[in-house]
């Protein structure tokens, strides 16, 4: 009783969201489009003419706010283990990228040419085990972050979702040795009672 209460409770807070009603309203895939342009509109971390990879882009949301901001001059390659419908100017990859054939597709694909900013908001699937989901959500934002350092151009931008636990104080670390800044970043439509939060590398370092 108390779960089926419980997921009662989630249903009705998510049809009174506004954000979920205003991502319908304006044609966004998800809520999350909201979290990308909260972060964009702030630190102009996506211009036009940019080279973006998006890890972990179903359904779409984040891709189609990147190609709008790149605009036609510019590319969005998109990856995610689930399936995800097209999206103009949207290059698409359905690939594991915890595997090393996701790497080779997007090595392929972006040829010569180094991205501009590498955006991820890549999550495990919840097991409902703390210890266990925080390890995986933090596997995923470390291939994420290798996948940036090796690909971003000099000066490129890293936006990563983490989850406060054990391994996010060497992770950050970790991203303060590669970019010229690092900043947290918590948007508005990031849901009170999650713990996620948003990574920002600014300008790679050589």
């Amino acid at each position: 009783m108390a779960r089926a209460k419980t997921s009662k409770a989630w249903m009705q807070a998510h049809v009174n969201d506004s954000y979920v009603n205003l991502a319908k309203k304006n044609g966004f895939r998800s809520r999350a489009a909201y979290k990308l342009l909260e972060i964009n509109e702030r630190d102009r971390i996506l211009k036009k003419g940019m080279v973006v990879v998006d890890l972990g882009a179903a359904p779409g949301s984040w891709s189609q706010v990147a190609a709008q901001l790149v605009g036609s001059q510019g590319s969005v390659i998109a990856l995610d283990i689930l399936e995800m419908q097209p999206l103009p100017g949207v290059l698409f990859i359905q690939n594991d990228f915890r595997e090393d054939s996701a790497v080779e597709m997007l090595d392929k694909i972006l040829a010569e040419r180094c991205a501009d900013a590498v955006i991820s908001d890549m999550a495990p699937n919840i097991s409902g085990i703390s210890v266990s989901d925080q390890a995986r959500s933090m596997y995923l934002a470390e291939l994420a972050l290798h996948f940036a350092m090796d690909k971003l151009n000099y000066g490129g931008n890293f936006l990563v979702k983490v989850f406060h636990g054990s391994g996010f104080d060497q992770f950050l670390q970790t991203m303060r040795s590669g970019f010229k800044k690092v900043l947290v970043r918590k948007p508005k439509a990031s849901r009170d009672r999650s713990n996620e939060i948003y990574l920002l590398g600014l300008e790679k370092k050589l």
